[in-house]
């Protein structure tokens, strides 16, 4: 093997992929620009859109309560919610947004609590509506003072200490270093955007190398020249291996920076910095360790990419080739973003899915080194047996003259 043969079609195959507009989009502005906006942008939008929605002053219907004076005075002394006139057409106005939440006050509830009988508020909600499950947390936070009031009372008036049917505090404490609470955060989209962006990054230039170089006639040009297909082929694969990796590098880079970027500006614009939903670490022991993992998936997707786009005699057919694709890869990177879902045995030697569990794991700080060395040679194997198809494939001439 000359890897001088290799390295000429690597080096010409890079010159030209650096002059495709196409390429440069899919390998440069995609990972920099446009994969950072979509996460952190996301995860700001919707930090912003709660921060919004908690200060709000929510619409609020008292239903009934006629009766019970104190309760609805208590209600209403509530200066973060804004109570509206009580009717019967409550839940439809509820459906509607244009409240977000109802508190039905059954008939003679302050006589019930006085002689300490059964009485059952309800609150009425828009489900997974986020401003309305806020209005349904502040009422129900409300009702349970009131209740501790009132019990903290009869025990006062029987002379029995308030603490009798609240003997002791329980609060929570997180000892875990930060580097486990970025892993519990960020631990499957890490991996999930890693392996995206490989995939992504390889599918123009092995489109391009192979079909585009039908399509352009200079397919039969290259034959002709004093390299072996085989070489021919490495130093294609090269070139679309460098546009998945560095589509990668490029992609974590960016998001690093501006994910600090973020987390700073979090830090100046929320008091509490325990309240900062980025106050974690991820640290560069996690990042290279996921890096490692998804370098042979990359030669996967590479040499899969290559073989698959050969076989197409034109940009368009190739593309349409390649695209279901990237479903079959998402499904399974996706796996990582599910709560519950953790590697077993049968997942070991299961493509993509293997390696994005292990790399959720990694990120939270987690090295099962067996099931890493596993995934990581099996990643390899199928990697090499992707190579060789695609090897094979170059050297089949209905497969290269297809028309």
């Amino acid at each position: 093997m000359s890897w001088r043969n290799i390295g000429i079609v690597y080096r010409k195959e890079l010159t030209d992929s650096l002059r495709d507009r196409r390429t440069l989009i899919s390998m440069v502005v995609v990972p920099i620009v446009i994969m950072p906006l979509m996460s952190i942008g996301l995860i700001t939008l919707a930090v912003v859109m709660v921060g919004k929605a908690e200060k709000e002053v929510p619409k609020v219907m008292i239903v009934g309560g006629e009766d019970s004076p104190q309760v609805v005075a208590d209600l209403k002394a509530m200066k973060d919610i804004d109570f509206e006139p009580g009717t019967l057409d409550y839940a439809q106005l509820i459906s509607d947004k244009k409240i977000r939440a109802a508190v039905d006050i059954p008939p003679g509830f302050d006589a019930a609590v006085g002689h300490g009988t059964d009485a059952t508020v309800k609150i009425y909600n828009y489900e997974n509506d986020l401003k309305s499950g806020i209005a349904s947390a502040k009422l129900q936070k409300k009702l349970g003072e009131l209740k501790d009031r009132t019990v903290k009372d009869r025990l006062v008036s029987r002379s029995l200490p308030a603490n009798l049917v609240d003997p002791f505090e329980v609060t929570t404490q997180n000892v875990a270093p930060p580097e486990k609470v970025g892993g519990a955060v960020l631990g499957g989209f890490l991996p999930y955007f890693v392996i995206i962006l490989c995939m992504t990054g390889a599918m123009y230039p092995a489109i391009d190398l192979t079909a585009g170089e039908k399509e352009r006639g200079t397919i039969e040009t290259i034959l002709c020249s004093p390299v072996s297909r085989t070489h021919l082929v490495l130093g294609k694969f090269l070139m679309v291996l460098t546009a998945s990796l560095c589509t990668a590098i490029l992609a974590m880079t960016s998001m690093g920076v501006s994910f600090g970027a973020v987390k700073k500006y979090m830090a100046v614009t929320i008091i509490s910095k325990a309240d900062n939903p980025l106050n974690f670490t991820i640290g560069i022991k996690a990042i290279s360790a996921v890096f490692l993992m998804v370098l042979p998936l990359a030669v996967l997707f590479s040499s899969a990419l290559l073989a698959i786009a050969l076989t197409a005699k034109s940009y368009k057919e190739a593309q349409s080739y390649l695209s279901p694709l990237v479903i079959v890869v998402v499904i399974p990177a996706v796996a990582a973003l599910m709560p519950g879902v953790e590697i077993n045995t049968r997942m070991l030697l299961i493509p993509v899915l293997n390696t994005s569990l292990v790399c959720k794991d990694i990120v939270s700080g987690t090295y099962h080194w067996n099931n890493i060395a596993t995934i990581f040679i099996s990643s390899c194997v199928y990697a090499t047996a992707a190579l060789f198809i695609a090897v094979k494939l170059f050297q089949r001439e209905d497969v290269l003259f297809r028309t």
